[in-house]
Order: structure tokens, then sequence, then C-alpha cells
């Protein structure tokens, strides 16, 4: 009877090693897979596939056309304004609704997420109403000669709209969470508050600042419904990418299309794949001045 106890036990514990929290997971990963396959893989393998088709040449003139350069340089130029701005003044606000109370705190929440439910085509007629020559703001800013709507500038000011709310939803868990004892630690200490958000407050919220950076500008990269209204779709002025891809393929040019589609990829996961770096530079950074 005492032999059997150790080879019950080992049984008993190979049989619960043998378990998972969640059964049938084999099943569960052969259907997240497939699934990703068709949603994700799939188009992606096609767009390549179908850019495979056309020459060198024809790809490398395709995508270095002077219409095209332009239209890049204004799509990343207006989304990397649009989210350094969101970064900037998206941390202000998820720092006024995380540690102050107010009338209309709970309105003004909510309204951070109105451009996540508001279609961008309803954005974008919003946005033209308002900057117009004869809008509410626009015509507040006619007499000094600045034109926002169907100009570049009108780009950004929607990818502006379009990208806060990633910034602000993705900071405010990291300020709710955040040891306010530090900042009364470094408050006791002598230290100002210029000191106390440089040095205690601002490392700590680095990695999800840049992750709301990310966010917004790969989401501003492939905008297209609130700023095809206030741009004016100017070639080589105010012409963005997407437009191009699309105008392509209303005139049939699939390969041209998926072209330009594939550089905008390559440069999305490029940008992903720096901003992951950095995070991670980041964090074993903070682990070793913390140890």
């Amino acid at each position: 009877m005492i032999k059997m106890i150790p080879a019950f036990s080992s049984l008993n514990s190979s049989s619960s090693a043998s378990r998972r929290v969640l059964p049938g997971f084999h099943l569960a990963l052969g259907f997240t897979v497939l699934y990703l396959s068709l949603i994700v893989l799939l188009p992606l393998s096609a767009l390549v596939f179908k850019t495979l088709t056309m020459s060198w040449d024809a790809f490398w003139n395709t995508v270095s056309s002077p219409r095209v350069l332009a239209a890049y340089r204004l799509t990343f130029g207006a989304s990397l304004v649009a989210a350094m701005i969101n970064a900037v003044f998206g941390t202000v606000l998820a720092w006024v609704l995380v540690r102050y109370d107010f009338p209309g705190k709970r309105l003004l929440d909510a309204l951070i997420d109105l451009p996540f439910a508001l279609p961008t085509a309803v954005a974008g007629i919003a946005l033209t109403a308002l900057y117009a020559s004869n809008g509410w703001i626009g015509s507040l800013l006619a007499p000094y000669d600045i034109k926002v709507a169907f100009t570049p500038l009108g780009v950004a000011v929607a990818l502006v709209f379009i990208g806060l709310p990633f910034v602000v939803r993705t900071l405010q868990p990291v300020l709710e969470e955040s040891e306010r004892e530090l900042e009364e630690a470094a408050a006791c200490l002598g230290a100002t508050r210029l000191q106390t958000f440089t040095q205690v407050i601002f490392p700590t919220i680095l990695p999800a600042l840049l992750t709301g950076f990310a966010l917004a500008f790969a989401r501003s990269l492939g905008e297209y419904g609130s700023v095809i209204f206030i741009a004016g779709n100017m070639p080589m002025v105010s012409e963005i990418v997407p437009l191009l891809i699309v105008t392509k393929l209303e005139q049939y040019d699939y390969a041209g299309a998926t072209a330009i589609a594939v550089v905008m990829l390559a440069a999305s996961f490029a940008m992903l794949l720096t901003i992951n770096l950095l995070q991670a530079w980041v964090r074993n950074h903070g682990r070793k001045e913390t140890t």
C-alpha cells in the first residue's frame, strides 16, 4: 500500500498536468489560426501575389511617380503631425479625466469615443461644414487668410479627430494604476511638479504613450472617409494615398492599386516594429533602473 502511493500521486500529477484551464486547447488554437488566415493572412497574401504579377520596372514606375510621391508625403506627413498632436493633447485629456473630478466629466469621457462610433463620412462632412470659409470656425479664420478646408491642413485636422481616442484610451488605464505614493514621496523630497512629471510619471506612461502614438499613426495612414470631404482631393496638393488607390481601382488598374497598397503595408509594418522595439527598450531600461 505504501509503495502504491507514489505511483498514484505521480499518475494524478501527470493527469492534472495534461489538463488545461480551458478545455479543447488544440481545437481552439486551430480555429484561431484558421480565422486569422481567412481574415488577415489571405487578403494580405492576395495583395502581395497580385503585385508580383508586375515587373520590377512597372512596380517602381508606379510607386515612384510624382503624383504618388506627393500623396506619400501628404499622407505620412499629416499622419505624423496628427499623431504627435494627439500624443500631447491626448496625454493632457487622459490626465484630466483620471486625476480630477468636475461637472460634466462623464459627458467629456463619452465624447472621447465619438470618433469610434461616428461614421467616417459623417465626420468628414461635419468637419468640412465647420472649417469651410463660410463655416462656424472657418469664418473666424478667414479674415486672417487661414484656410483649413480643402487644404493639407484640413487633412491633418481630420486625422487629429479620428486618432485622439487611441491615445486617451491607451493612457487612461496606466494613469489609473499608477502609484500616487511615488508622486507624494517626490513632492516630500522637494521635487517640483515638472521634476515629478518628467522623472516619476513620464517614464511610467511612456510605453503606453508610444503605443497610443503608434495606433493613432497607423489609423491615420489608412483613413479615407473623413478625409476625402475636407481634403479637396487635388492631385499633387491634397490627395491622400487611400484616395489614389481607390482612383486606380476605378480605372481598373488593379496591379497599380495593389503596388501602392503594398508600399503602405510595408511602411505600417516597419513603423509598428519600430514602436515595439522602442517599448521593449523602455521596459528593459526601467527594470535596470529599479534594480
